[in-house]
This record gives C-alpha cells, structure tokens and sequence, in this order.
C-alpha cells in the first residue's frame, strides 16, 4: 500500500492539475491548453494509476478474490475505494478520448477532479477511521493524502507543461510550492502529533498487573503472525534513514528547486524532480505505517526496535 498510496495518489493530483488549467482558460483566466497536452496528461494519470494497482496486489494474499472487497461499501471506506477507483480511470479515460477526439470535455474533467478528491477522502480514512491506532486516527490524516498527492501530481503536471506547453510550466510550479509547502505543514504537524501523543494503554493496564517494571518477552523461537503482521521489522538505523529520505527528497529539495528555480528549468529538470519527491513520499508513507503503535503490541511484544528513535 506504500507505492499504491503513493502513485495513485500523485496520479490524481496530476488531473487535478491539469483540470485547473482546462478550468482557467474556460473561465479566461489563462490560455487555451493544446490537445496535445490534456491528453498527454490524461495517459499520464491512467500509468501512474496503473501502475499504483499493480503494485497494490502484491500486497494482497489473494488476488483472485479481491473483488469481495467491494461488498461492504455501505460501511467501509476500502470498498468504496475499490469500487471509485476503476471510475475514476474510466472517467479520466474518457475526459482523454474526448480531448482526441474535440469533443466538450469540461464536464468530464470536473468529474474526474471531484472523484479524485473523494479518493483521497475514502483512501485517507480507510486508516483516519481505525481508532484504535492514535497515530492515524485524525483528521490529519486525508488531508495529508490529498496535500501530498497534489503536491507530487502538479510537479509532475508542471514537467508536463515544459515540454508541450511551456507558458504554463512556471504557474504550475508554483501550484506545486504552495502545496509543498502547506504539506510541510500539515505533514510536520501530525508528525510532531504523534510524537507527543501519550499512551492511552500501558502494559500494565493491558495486563490488569500494577507492578511499576514488567518487561514483556516473547514466548515463541519463531515468528508468527502478530510478529510479521504489526511490526516493521527494520533496525533503529533504518528507521531513520528513511525519515531523513521522507523530510530531504519529499519537502525540502521540492520546496528549495521549485523556490530558487520558480519552474523556469527544463521538461527533464522538472521531471527528475518530480522522480525524486515521489521517491521521498514513498518514504514518508512508509513512516506513516511504521508510526502506527497497534495495541495488540502490549501483548505481543515485538523482537524488533521500537519505531521511535
């Protein structure tokens, strides 16, 4: 769910991008985009799309019955992703057939753009509504999805636009700074959130024992589910390391090339940055899963290191 979260989530951000640009010039507050590059960006949102389910079924223990996840939409907020997602490609396919073929596509894109959102609603929630872990359980949470997504998707739509249309490269860079840097925000605030979050359950109120020094140990000499399930299994080290990636390749190089440079670089500066922020939020959303302190973990102590470092 790391890359999917991640892609999938950039792939959205790029048509939304991209919708505003169509939604300006209709209201002439900008130029008219090429049919070139609308479509272009629409082939760009189904591969980043793609992409991010591909990768999304290895996580998956069998894929062949992942159409059951859509079953419980009424109350679920992964049905309902299952089910928007192949809409929202569908529709995004369409506002692109329709931009090959000059046919009205406003429509179809402020469709494509409201379900991107509500993706990032349902994608967001699927982790903002498990209570049990307080390190997600907040708003924070979709709205760090849909921050970081638009901010990723409109560097890479600002790529886009220096190479087919490069009066318009500079104004989406700076859609992307300003959503870097309200992703530093909001990021950095559910970060600090969690870093001062006390323990609701301790493992002596888990236990029903008050004695001030119990040391949990584990009772197996092999793993099993609870030990691979709801742990990280990464050294201190690594933990670490991959903070330092999440805060250097996914907010500051954006924010200090988008800054200094303020777009005016080429089609492939732009694109290696875009590279590198996605390669930074794939760090960040791994941190965001190592974060989580699952309770079941008072019981089943883990043989790794703690997360917090």
């Amino acid at each position: 769910m790391v890359v999917f979260t991640t892609l999938a989530g950039a792939g959205q951000g790029v048509l939304i991008a991209l919708f505003g640009v169509q939604l300006a010039a209709a209201l002439g507050l900008g130029t008219a985009p090429p049919t070139a590059f609308l479509l272009a960006g629409a082939v760009l949102v189904l591969l980043l799309s793609g992409a991010g389910l591909v990768a999304a079924t290895f996580h998956l223990g069998r894929p062949l019955r992942a159409w059951r996840a859509g079953a419980r939409w009424r109350t679920s907020w992964l049905s309902r992703e299952i089910i928007l997602f192949p809409v929202f490609m569908a529709v995004v396919a369409a506002w692109g057939l329709a931009q090959w073929l000059g046919a009205p596509s406003l429509g179809l894109g402020a469709l494509a753009a409201a379900l991107a959102f509500v993706l990032y609603l349902c994608t967001g929630m699927i982790y903002g509504a498990v209570k049990a872990i307080r390190e997600w359980a907040t708003p924070l949470t979709p709205l760090n999805f849909a921050v970081l997504g638009v901010a990723s998707g409109s560097t890479l739509a600002a790529a886009l636009a220096a190479a087919v249309m490069p009066a318009m490269a500079a104004p989406l860079a700076a859609s992307a700074l300003a959503a870097a840097a309200l992703a530093v925000l909001t990021r950095g605030a559910q970060w600090w959130r969690n870093e001062t979050l006390k323990p609701a359950t301790t493992i002596q109120s888990a236990i029903g024992v008050r004695h001030p020094r119990i040391v949990p140990k584990p009772g197996m000499m092999a793993g099993s589910f609870n030990s691979r399930e709801f742990f990280h299994g990464r050294s201190a080290r690594f933990v670490r390391n991959m903070r330092w990636a999440a805060v250097l390749l996914g907010f500051a190089l954006p924010l200090a090339t988008l800054t200094l440079t303020q777009g005016r670089v080429s089609a492939a500066a732009l694109a290696a940055l875009g590279l590198a922020q996605l390669a930074g939020l794939v760090a960040e959303r791994w941190i965001f899963f190592a974060d989580a302190r699952h309770p079941q973990n008072l019981y089943s102590p883990s043989p790794y290191p703690a997360t917090r470092t």
